[in-house]
């Protein structure tokens, strides 16, 4: 068995993670999975103590985008039964930001599927977020495709405190599920954000068919750019998609994954995002000892388990929320779910 506790100790130490090292951790055997959490919960422990951060999503424009990303049932390219509506108004997304303190989530996630903000879009969420920035303490990132020159800063002055957009995949890898823009223009996108003084929300998805060197290679490129926040997705293949038929990945290999992150990402908000109810199942809380933050209410186009379900995973557990006011106290017994 490699000693796991003492590659723990290299990351505690300030030791970047090497690619080799980083490949033991997706490689490391089923036997071991507990002892490679519990080394990694005591990198997470350090930054993170037992705090989880809740983020809310808002799907604020859906089934309209024009690109061909594989795993998306919210492009117009594939056949899907996913509603379809244009930009939400400035009304709806305050609400939607009302929903979110009332949950007890810490962050408010607006996304839309498009290939990049319109300027009647980018005006529409600067109304929103100058106005909900009145009412709620929430810190707010948004999701909205491939930035143009000035966006960026549009939205930091309007009060947006992160932006989102996800690598996905390895640069190798990313031609096979998306054709209709590259890696690079993704990562522009973050420099440019980056730029205008915005926080980097930055991570992927595993389970379409990439290599664990992909994950590695994710994760490390991932680093270049020193994302704030790294969510990862488990594919949840959905139909009428090019992956509909894809075989899900074993609650393990998500779990040496979610691992792994935290060990290249030591300092980062590391994030239990889409589709881990069914990628992960009953083995959810042990997710938690790796990751420090969760979706809550669902995701972009799926829903899930619940405000309640998921304050009672993290309890039940040994964690507890970041957030302590009144309305986490409401969610916790039983608010909106």
């Amino acid at each position: 068995m490699r000693d796991w506790g003492a590659l723990a100790d290299r990351v505690l130490d300030g030791e970047a993670m090497t690619r080799d090292q980083a490949l033991s951790v997706v490689g490391a055997p089923d036997d071991e999975l507990l002892v490679v959490l519990h080394a990694a919960f005591r990198v997470r422990s350090r930054f993170h103590g037992r705090k989880v951060r809740l983020h809310l999503l808002q799907n604020a424009k859906s089934g309209v985008c024009p690109e061909d990303c594989m795993f998306c049932s919210q492009s117009l390219r594939h056949e899907s039964a996913v509603e379809q509506y244009g930009m939400q108004s400035v009304e709806e997304l305050i609400e939607g930001a009302d929903g979110a303190n009332d949950s007890g989530a810490a962050t408010y996630c607006i996304a839309t599927a498009t290939r990049g903000p319109s300027t009647h879009e980018i005006d529409t969420i600067c109304s929103a977020v100058a106005s909900l920035k009145q009412k709620h303490s929430l810190k707010v990132c948004v999701s909205l495709g491939l930035l143009k020159p000035g966006q960026a800063e549009m939205l930091r002055e309007a009060g947006v405190d992160r932006y989102n957009h996800n690598l996905e995949t390895s640069r190798r890898y990313f031609p096979n599920v998306v054709t209709t823009h590259n890696w690079e223009d993704r990562l522009q996108t973050l420099e440019m954000a980056q730029a205008a003084g915005l926080e980097i929300c930055s991570g992927g998805i595993i389970g379409m068919g990439e290599t664990p060197e992909d994950r590695v290679d994710l994760a490390l490129a991932l680093r270049e750019v020193s994302p704030e926040s790294v969510p990862l997705n488990f594919l949840d293949p959905r139909p009428g998609t090019p992956l509909a038929a894809s075989m899900r990945l074993s609650p393990q290999e998500c779990l040496k994954a979610l691992a792994m992150f935290r060990f290249v990402h030591p300092e980062a908000d590391v994030r239990l995002a889409g589709g881990r109810e069914t990628a992960l199942d009953t083995m959810q809380p042990l997710a938690l000892f790796a990751a420090n933050s969760i979706f809550t209410s669902g995701y972009l186009t799926t829903s899930g388990q619940g405000v309640s379900q998921d304050y009672k995973l993290i309890e039940q557990a040994g964690f507890e929320p970041e957030s302590a006011d009144a309305s986490a106290e409401t969610a916790r017994h039983g608010g909106p779910a």
